[in-house]
C-alpha cells in the first residue's frame, strides 16, 4: 500500500475537529506522553495548546539537544534553470509568468558551486523549474557531477520522476531528494495547478517512495503554508512523515515548514499563518518526531529565525539566491524574457544582450534574511551553538 492509499482513508476532517476542540488538560496530556501518535499532534497544535508554548519550546529544545547536540548544519540552494511547463498560481516561475529566464550552462553551474564552496558550504540543494526541454534527467546528472567537485553533499529539488529516471542521478553522487506536496488539499491543489505535469496530485503525493526505491538516502517533504488551512496541512504532513519512517526507514527525514512569500505574478496567501503559530508547530514536530531533521530558510527574517534556531531546528539555509546564476551572475548572457510561456524575441528590449549587464533572471521568491553566511554563521557560534557545513564524508559512507 503506498501513501496514496493511506492519505485517502486518514480522518483528516475529525483529526482537525479533535485539535479545534482540544480541552487544556488533553493539550497537556499529549505534551507530557512520550510516545505520541497523530492524535497527540493534533492536540499539540490546537489553539488551546498555544497557552503552554514557552513549555513546549523547553522540551523542544531539550530534545533536540539530546537528540542532534547543540548543532545546526547549514546548506545553500543553488538555482539551476527557472524555466518551467507548470502553471501555479503561487510561484514565481509559473509558465505563464512574464520573466526573465535561464538555464545556467555546466560550466556556470560550476562557478555557482565554486562560490558557494569559497563561502564555506559543503551541502548544496540543486533546485530547477520543471521544463523536460531544458532540464532533462541527464542534464541534472551532469550538474550534480559538477558540484560533487565542490561540495559532498548534493540534494535535489526538482519536478517528479519515475525510479529508474532517479537512479542515474543517486549514481552521480545526489544523496537527497526534496519535494513539498504544495497543499494537501486535493480542492485547494486542483485549483492551485491549473497546466502542467504537476496537476496529478497522486503522482506527487508517491514522490518520496520511488525516490527511496531508487537509493536516495535522505528524502525531504512539507507544506506550503498559506494555501489552505495550516493545522489541516501540519496534520498532513504529520502522517506523510510517520508512513515514510515506517515504510522507509533506511532514510533520514527532513520536514521543511516554508510559508508563503512575495513573488512575480503578486499571488497572495489564501490562509495565514501567525509567527506564534509557526514557533508552535515547529515544536510540536519536534515533539513528535525526536529524530527528524527540522528545515528553516530564508523566508523568514531575521529576528524570528534568531529565535527559532534553539527550539528544534537542525538544518538551515543562509544567504540564499532563489534565481539562476544569483551568486556569481552566471548566465546573464543567455537571458530572455517569455510571456504566456514563448520567449520574447532577443533586442526587443533593453534586458538582453550587452545592455542587460547586472541584470539577473528572476528569483522563485523574496528572501526575508539577507544576512551573508558567515554572520549567521557568527550569531549560532553567539548563543552556543555549532554552525556545520559538511554534512558528510563519502569516505565515510563507502
Amino acid at each position: 500500500m503506498s501513501f496514496v492509499a493511506e492519505f485517502n482513508s486518514l480522518p483528516l476532517a475529525a483529526l482537525v475537529k479533535r485539535s479545534q476542540s482540544t480541552t487544556l488538560a488533553a493539550a497537556r496530556e499529549s505534551l507530557t506522553n512520550e510516545r505520541r501518535v497523530l492524535t497527540d499532534f493534533a492536540q499539540l497544535i490546537s489553539p488551546v495548546a498555544g497557552s503552554l508554548l514557552e513549555e513546549m519550546g523547553r522540551r523542544s529544545q531539550a530534545l533536540t539537544q539530546k537528540r542532534f547536540g547543540k548543532v545546526i548544519r547549514l546548506f545553500a540552494p543553488l538555482y539551476l534553470s527557472n524555466e518551467c511547463v507548470n502553471n501555479c498560481k503561487y510561484c514565481g516561475f509559473s509558465r505563464d509568468n512574464p520573466i526573465l529566464r535561464v538555464t545556467l550552462s555546466l560550466d556556470e553551474v560550476r562557478r555557482e558551486a565554486a562560490e558557494l564552496q569559497r563561502q564555506g558550504f559543503r551541502n548544496v540543494l540543486l533546485v530547477a523549474g520543471e521544463h523536460p526541454k531544458f532540464v532533462s534527467n541527464g542534464y541534472l546528472a551532469d550538474c550534480v557531477t559538477a558540484v560533487r567537485e565542490f561540495a559532498p553533499s548534493v540534494s535535489l529539488e526538482v519536478g517528479p520522476m519515475e525510479t529508474a529516471e532517479y537512479q542515474p542521478l543517486v549514481m552521480a553522487g545526489a544523496d537527497g531528494l526534496v519535494v513539498y506536496q504544495e497543499t494537501y488539499d486535493r480542492p485547494v491543489y486542483d485549483d492551485m495547478h491549473t497546466a502542467g505535469p504537476k496537476k496529478n496530485f497522486d503522482w506527487r503525493l508517491e514522490t518520496p517512495e520511488r525516490a527511496y526505491a531508487a537509493g536516495f538516502r535522505r528524502l525531504g517533504l512539507g507544506a506550503l503554508y498559506g494555501l489552505a488551512d495550516w493545522r489541516a496541512e501540519a496534520l498532513a504532513v504529520a502522517a506523510h512523515a510517520d508512513y515514510l519512517l515506517r515504510n522507509c526507514w533506511k532514510a533520514q527525514i527532513t520536514i521543511s515548514l516554508p510559508r508563503l512569500r512575495p513573488c512575480a505574478g503578486e499571488f497572495q496567501p489564501l490562509t495565514h499563518m501567525t509567527d506564534r503559530e509557526l514557533v508552535q508547530l515547529l515544536c510540536a514536530f519536534r515533539l513528535m518526531f525526536p529524530d527528524v531533521g527540522l528545515v528553516l530558510s530564508t523566508r523568514e527574517s531575521p529576528k524570528l529565525r534568531d529565535g527559532l534556531f534553539p527550539l528544534g531546528v537542525t538544518l538551515i539555509s543562509a544567504g540564499s539566491h532563489t534565481e539562476p546564476g544569483g551568486y556569481t551572475g552566471a548566465g546573464r548572457e543567455t537571458i530572455h524574457q517569455t510571456v504566456r510561456g514563448r520567449i520574447v524575441e532577443r533586442g526587443a528590449s533593453e534586458w538582453s544582450g550587452p545592455a542587460a549587464e547586472g541584470v539577473n533572471a528572476t528569483g522563485q521568491f523574496q528572501i526575508a534574511d539577507e544576512r551573508s553566511p558567515e554572520q549567521v554563521a557568527a550569531f549560532l557560534r553567539q548563543i552556543g551553538y555549532e554552525p556545520v557545513w559538511k554534512d558528510w564524508d563519502a569516505a565515510l559512507m563507502a
